[in-house]
């Protein structure tokens, strides 16, 4: 009676998967793009998407003591080989900055990106920039050694910038779960 359940089990699983993927994701990284997150914004997004995961692959069976508990990260990234979406929204950050970089000066939004205002930032500003999120992305990949909008030029070299920063595994840190 186990195999047909074990089946089941993997039809059900592509199902859920394929809906999150298809109407779940885009809903969840509409914009994302934009988005300049900080320590706190990837960790939600990585406790949501594993508890979406959780909820298709459902629980597992302890071989030692045969009780039934939830997945840890680790079984959830090797079930769910698929990109984390800390990684989706910071290789999508980087190819919207490769545009950015190669647009007109006449544009309006490579004047925002690249205009500097005058006057002091507010108090209540945001800690980190746009701008900022993509250095740090850049850094992570080890092609921080210029400016970034000068390595945007190059259409190939920075399409290889953005899928490293896909297939980047994400470190695990101490003090923050």
């Amino acid at each position: 009676m186990e195999r047909p359940l074990l089946i089941f089990n993997f039809f059900y699983c592509r199902y859920f998967i394929k809906i999150y993927r298809t109407i779940i994701l885009p809903v969840v990284l509409y914009g994302c793009e934009t988005w300049s997150l900080t320590l706190r914004e990837e960790r939600r997004l990585r406790v949501f998407e594993n508890g979406v995961l959780r909820r298709v692959f459902g629980p597992r069976r302890d071989e030692v003591t045969g009780e039934w508990r939830k997945l840890h990260n680790e079984e959830l990234s090797d079930v769910y080989s698929l990109h984390n979406i800390v990684r989706v929204v910071k290789s999508r950050r980087m190819r919207c900055a490769g545009y950015v970089a190669r647009m007109g000066e006449g544009r309006g939004v490579h004047r925002v990106v690249v205009g500097n205002p005058e006057g002091k930032r507010p108090f209540w500003r945001p800690r980190r920039r746009w701008e900022d999120n993509v250095e740090m992305d850049l850094q992570e990949v080890g092609g921080g050694c210029g400016d970034w909008m000068e390595l945007a030029e190059d259409r190939d070299g920075w399409q290889a910038l953005v899928s490293t920063v896909m297939n980047l595994r994400v470190q695990k840190m101490r003090g923050i779960s």
